[in-house]
Formats: structure tokens, sequence, C-alpha cells
């Protein structure tokens, strides 16, 4: 399925995309994408529903964030060999963990905001997934029945903040904003192999990253296992897995956005996303 939460910011319902491509409405059958229906009994529950008898929404509506009450989103750093390879990193011999302040979330094409001053701002286009049961000390071998589903994320990292400024890279990837995903979050059982998706964005028309997350370090089954050994992942935790090569701070030389620029984006089978640089007010 392909779970999603549209309408206002703040007065998202829970809807989703049928085998048609429209947009059904869920309300009559759970309150939100919540830890409930995010739950493997949630997630049977709606997979049974007749989505043909659901509410058709039509005409243009904004997407939200896919999750509601999102409790942690753990990041993974310097995932992609190649991606390491471009920002002169060494390639991690254990998975790089951060967060980003779950305040940072937005929906898939809400503005990406500009902070004041800010001169390096940079995009991360990466595949997300969602945990839908509680995953504590777990093996590798079970790891994947822990993911409810996979959705697009857009790491935006300002590097100025990140590298430049002494102490965690939260303060470079937390603004508002700064973590936009969806349109939809897709069900595991419709991505049989997440590490056989492509990944792309582009920049005011150019086509500045592409990828495949066959390059990752360590695949999803690896870090669901290795984090679980650090910390008890919760249901609705987004865990966002890193970014092939092509960011700015990649390029020579480096290249960062300013207002007004515009990142379109997407992973295989998990929809596109749209954002344009806003400066914030």
């Amino acid at each position: 399925m392909k779970l999603v939460r549209f309408g206002p910011s703040g007065q998202e319902k829970p809807g989703t995309i049928d085998a048609s491509g429209k947009l059904r409405d869920l309300s009559s059958i759970v309150q939100d994408i919540d830890v409930a229906a995010l739950s493997p009994a949630g997630l049977s529950r709606l997979k049974a529903t007749d989505l043909s008898g659901l509410p058709e929404v039509s005409g243009s509506v904004r997407y939200g964030v896919p999750v509601a009450q999102v409790p942690n989103l753990v990041c993974i750093g310097l995932n992609y060999t190649d991606h390491a390879e471009e920002t002169n990193a060494p390639i991690p011999t254990q998975p790089i963990i951060f967060n980003k302040h779950t305040g940072a979330l937005c929906g898939a094409n809400d503005p990406v905001l500009l902070p004041p001053g800010s001169k390096k701002l940079d995009w991360e286009v990466e595949l997300a997934f969602v945990i839908g049961q509680t995953c504590w000390h777990v093996s590798e071998e079970n790891a994947l029945n822990y993911v409810a589903g996979y959705m697009v994320l857009n790491d935006i990292s300002e590097r100025e903040y990140q590298i430049e400024w002494e102490g965690q890279w939260a303060k470079g990837k937390s603004y508002p904003g700064f973590a936009p995903c969806g349109p939809w979050l897709v069900t595991s059982d419709e991505v049989p192999d997440p590490q056989k998706l492509d990944l792309w964005l582009d920049l005011n028309g150019t086509r500045v990253q592409t990828g495949t997350t066959t390059r990752m370090i360590f695949p999803i089954k690896t870090l669901v296992a290795y984090l679980s050994r650090f910390m008890r992942l919760m249901p609705g935790d987004i865990v966002t897995t890193g970014t092939p090569p092509g960011v700015g701070l990649g390029m020579k030389p480096n290249k960062f956005m300013k207002a007004g620029d515009v990142m379109t984006l997407g992973v295989t089978g998990l929809g596109e996303q749209r954002q344009i640089v806003t400066p914030a007010q």
C-alpha cells in the first residue's frame, strides 16, 4: 500500500493511493497513519480494506509527512562508497549515526527554508524506512520484519553549521524544512528488495545525483540490527540511510543552494518530491 497524510499542515487526514493512482480517504478506517496503523495488526487491517468503497479525494492536495507523531529521526552518514570518496572521507567500518530534530520533518513538496545568513545549503536524496514495531537486539535475519515501509527523504544540510562550527552534525541538519519526506510511505511488502532501488536528484532541471542502493556500505537489514544494539527503536521512528554521490559539498568547486532554487528527486517505486528553496521569515 501507499499510505499518505494529506491536507493543510497540522490538519492532515490519513489516506492511501489505490491501484489506479486515486487518493482515497482512510478517515473512516484509522484515525491517522500512526503507531497503531503501522503495527503488523494495523497494516493487516488496512491491506484487507476494500479501497473502492472509500471516498475519493479529487483536486490538488498537499501531502504531509506520511507518518504522524514521529518519535525519532535517526540518520546514517557516509553510507555509499562513492559518496564517501567524493567528500574525501574514509570508508566507514561501522555505521555513522546521528540525529535530525523531528521538527525538520515536512511534506514532500513543502518549501525548504533557507536560514538567515546561510551560505552552504546542500541536498541529499535518500531512502528512508519506518519502524513498525518495537525493535531491540534483533538479528539481521529478522531485521526487515520490523520495517513497516519505505519512503523518499531529502536530508537537507547546512554544511557550514554541520562541519565548520564546533559540535555535532545535528545543528546543520535540523532546521525546519530540512527533512522533506514522502509523498507516501510504501509498505514493505511492496518493496521486495530495498537494495535494488535507484535514487536521483535534479537541481534546477540538471541531474546532479544518480545512485543505487546496491552501493550501500551497510544494507537496511544491517542498519536495523546495528541500531537495535544501541537503542530501542520505536514504532514510527524514521531512519534515513545515507546519500549517493553528487552533493554540492563533493563538487569542485563546491556548489550550494540559494533562494529560488528547485530540487526534484525520487527513488524507484517510492514517488517523487519537488521543493523550492525559500528564505525563512
